[in-house]
């Protein structure tokens, strides 16, 4: 359903190109890019429309509507700048500076509920006047119920039909259409023929039909802004990554904590531990663990030395760093992905649903065919009266209350289903979406595996040698170390070290019955020389005096329902394939345990979007199923998305469906699902379209009252309810259709399965 809303509040100010010119930023290329707030733009229609207008105005390279945060991107040419905000004004879309921080919260679905509250409450009293009248009362009582059903219905409909009073005048003051403008003439006119029915003693009023009309349409708008209006926090969680400022050191030693946008190429910063890094940087002195599960989406710290470079939003883990900054804010690694994320969810937003296909159509149809109808009566008849009621029987039995609940009513019955088995929505269209792919692309550390090492060879290693490793560990945040610790439980038990520390990059070390006991990094535990029992110098070791005294080994487990997920999803017809920010050797080990085809090792987050750009330039449609920091652009970028419970803030606020279970075995049931409630909707969007075959012919005959055309739309309604319940009774099951396909190209493998 189209759902044009009201111009934005214009007490914030129209914005005058003097302003917009100051807020673009400059690409370096000749053009420039501002961000602007459009409030007003609520669906595809209305994407359709800026995007087109914007595109047309000289000197727009491109012009991009974000759906979500309700935001217009547009790149222009510096030495002339468009009338970007003139035009946005005159097409109905005033804008406003973008600013992440001043994301409105949604009104909108409260505003809706309380109109459900309003016209059901007056629909339901009106109703029981009602009863009266069609029961014979005399003329006075039926006058009588007449005024009182004419007062309840007048403060209704001007509170709870103000949703479509004020989108349509919104339209047609723009020169639009949607399918908000019957809904209000047909309201409008029936409480009008209504009124006057009753002030000349009418036998006939509809005031009932009018309210009851408002009823059904509100709870299908309500149903489906509840499905649509999910997903706007992606980017500013994102964005909140990035810390407000660092302490910067002056040439005099002197320091002074600056706010993030203050920081220049070549300030020296520092960075404690457990604080994350401002801006792209290059290390000056320290040694340190960085989580870069931001970059790689793998969970193992990186050591980190001078001259090392360090990324915008990475954590500091265990040691103090001097930095020299080597970007701004706004050009830092971090600000690509809040980039990446907004080009994705841009690309996304263009997606039409069905009912916004279907309703594209659907309001021109049905004005025209009331307007031919009052025509023809009054050709045939002359009778006004008798041919605006018979137009507004038209218009009310044409109403979109069945295709308006077609789709919302069904999408709300398979969330429940997929509620059921863990599984949470964001956005109704993403069940569509999801009905349509082909391809799945699987992230490997924390999505196919649980994104937690844990030491496998425990029980080849002493009793006591584990004692000393899980007493030096416990002291770590280092994830092997934690994970030496928790596999070693109660079958170790407690050594006490004289003094104990930590040395950032390499691994704790303690002295305990006059050794020095060290746990980390191989080349350092054992020493400069090395220790000749040792066949190499990798891997995590424990050394006592630079002896080796055990070598742990490290597995990251599979998660569970993932080998059934994958040989479901490629018995249903879908490409499988893996995307991930590790190395080759672990790459193609989980690849060939978990029977999948094709994989990418060593991806950085923009070339997971690489990857997916290029399965949508193959006519391919992939749902992306991550969890890391490093996916969200990716997951924005995919057709669909999926993410677990357990993944970063960042990457479920990108997904389309969350999973609150362990089990992968959720993303075969939930494709299922998806397309088997794509197929009730088209199902039900059928029987509306059936249904005004059958009955707006009757109508334009005349046979029909604004009354009985009021009764019938109803029943229009129930039966797409009813349609849409069957859902529940379903089974189980991953179904779609095949397609093969294609190589992945030089940077990616293919294993056998």
């Amino acid at each position: 359903m189209s759902c044009c809303a009201p111009a934005a509040d214009p007490g914030a100010g129209i914005l005058s190109s003097e302003e917009l010119r100051h807020a673009a930023r400059s690409l370096g290329d000749g053009t420039a890019q501002v961000e602007l707030s459009v409030p007003a733009v609520h669906c595809g229609a209305c994407i359709h429309a800026v995007e087109q207008e914007l595109s047309r105005l000289h000197g727009v390279v491109s012009a991009r509507v974000n759906l979500s945060t309700r935001r217009v991107s547009v790149r222009f040419e510096e030495e002339a700048p468009p009338p970007l905000s003139e035009t946005l004004t005159r097409l109905g879309y005033p804008p406003h500076l973008f600013d992440d921080s001043a994301l409105e919260s949604d009104r909108t679905l409260k505003e809706l509920v309380r109109a459900v509250a309003v016209a059901g409450f007056a629909a339901g009293n009106i109703m029981l006047l009602s009863v009266s009248v069609w029961s014979g009362a005399e003329a006075a009582t039926r006058d009588l119920f007449h005024w009182i059903s004419a007062l309840i219905a007048l403060p209704a409909l001007a509170y709870a039909g103000g949703v479509f009073y004020r989108s349509a005048w919104s339209a047609l003051r723009h020169g639009r259409m949607n399918m908000d403008v019957p809904i209000a003439i047909g309201v409008t006119l029936a409480y009008a023929m209504s009124l006057y029915e009753t002030v000349h003693h009418g036998e006939h009023a509809y005031f009932d039909a009018a309210v009851s009309l408002l009823f059904f349409l509100l709870i299908g708008r309500t149903l489906d802004h509840m499905m649509r209006d999910r997903a706007r926090s992606a980017v500013q969680g994102l964005a909140r990554l990035a810390p407000r400022g660092a302490v910067v050191m002056a040439a005099d030693g002197s320091r002074e904590y600056r706010e993030v946008r203050e920081i220049a190429p070549g300030m020296r910063l520092l960075v404690a531990a457990g604080e994350r890094i401002p801006v792209d940087a290059r290390v000056e002195s320290g040694i340190s663990d960085l989580d870069c599960s931001l970059i790689s989406g793998e969970s193992r710290p990186q050591r980190i030395e001078p001259g090392g470079l360090v990324r915008a939003g990475t954590l500091n883990l265990t040691g103090p760093l001097l930095l020299e900054a080597a970007a701004r804010a706004e050009d830092s690694f971090l600000a690509e992905m809040v980039r990446l994320m907004e080009a994705a969810e841009g690309g996304r937003s263009r997606y039409r649903r069905i009912a916004d296909r279907v309703s594209a159509y659907y309001a021109p149809v049905v004005h025209l065919t009331a307007l031919l109808t009052f025509l023809g009566w009054m050709a045939v008849d002359g009778d006004w009266h008798k041919a605006l009621t018979i137009a507004i029987a038209v218009l009310i039995i044409t109403c979109p209350c069945a295709l308006g609940l077609a789709v919302p009513i069904v999408q709300v019955v398979a969330a429940r289903r997929l509620f059921e088995r863990g599984v949470m929505v964001r956005d109704g269209s993403a069940m569509e979406r999801l009905s349509d792919i082909d391809t799945v692309a699987f992230d490997k550390t924390g999505t196919l595996t649980m994104g937690r090492p844990w030491l496998v060879n425990g029980a080849e290693i002493a009793p006591d040698m584990l004692s000393f490793a899980a007493s030096l560990g416990a002291h770590s945040r280092h994830p092997l170390s934690q994970a030496i610790a928790q596999a070693a439980g109660g079958r170790a038990g407690i050594r006490d070290f004289d003094e104990i520390r930590e040395v950032p990059g390499f691994g704790m070390e303690g002295r305990a019955e006059g050794s020095l006991w060290r746990l980390g990094r191989a080349d350092w535990a054992l020493g400069p020389d090395g220790d000749p029992a040792a066949s190499d110098l990798s891997g995590t070791v424990l050394a006592r005096d630079g002896r080796l005294c055990a070598r742990f080994r490290f597995e990251d487990a599979p998660r569970p329902g993932a080998a059934f997920a994958v040989q479901a999803l490629r018995q249903a017809g879908k490409s499988v394939e893996m995307l991930s920010g590790d190395i080759e050797a672990n790459c193609r080990q989980v690849a060939e345990s978990l029977g999948i085809p094709r994989y990418a090792a060593a991806l950085v987050p923009s070339g997971k979007v690489a990857r997916i750009a290029e399965i949508a330039e193959g006519g391919r449609k992939a749902l992306m199923v991550g969890d890391g920091l490093n996916d969200a652009p990716a997951l924005g970028a995919a057709h669909v998305s999926m993410a677990p419970a357990t993944a970063a803030d960042i990457g479920r606020n990108a997904a389309d469906f969350v999973f609150l279970r362990d089990s992968l075995d959720v993303v075969p049931f939930a494709a299922g699902i998806s397309r088997r409630a794509a197929g009730l909707i088209r199902q039900n969007i059928a029987l509306a379209i059936l249904y005004n075959v059958i009955a707006v012919p009757i109508a334009i005959l005349g046979y029909v009252t604004p009354l009985i055309a009021a009764i019938a739309m109803s029943t229009s309604s129930l039966l797409v309810i009813g349609n849409a319940l069957r859902l529940l009774g379903m089974r189980e099951g991953a179904s779609g259709a095949a397609d093969t396909a294609p190589a992945m190209g030089p940077a990616s493998r293919e294993v056998e399965a």
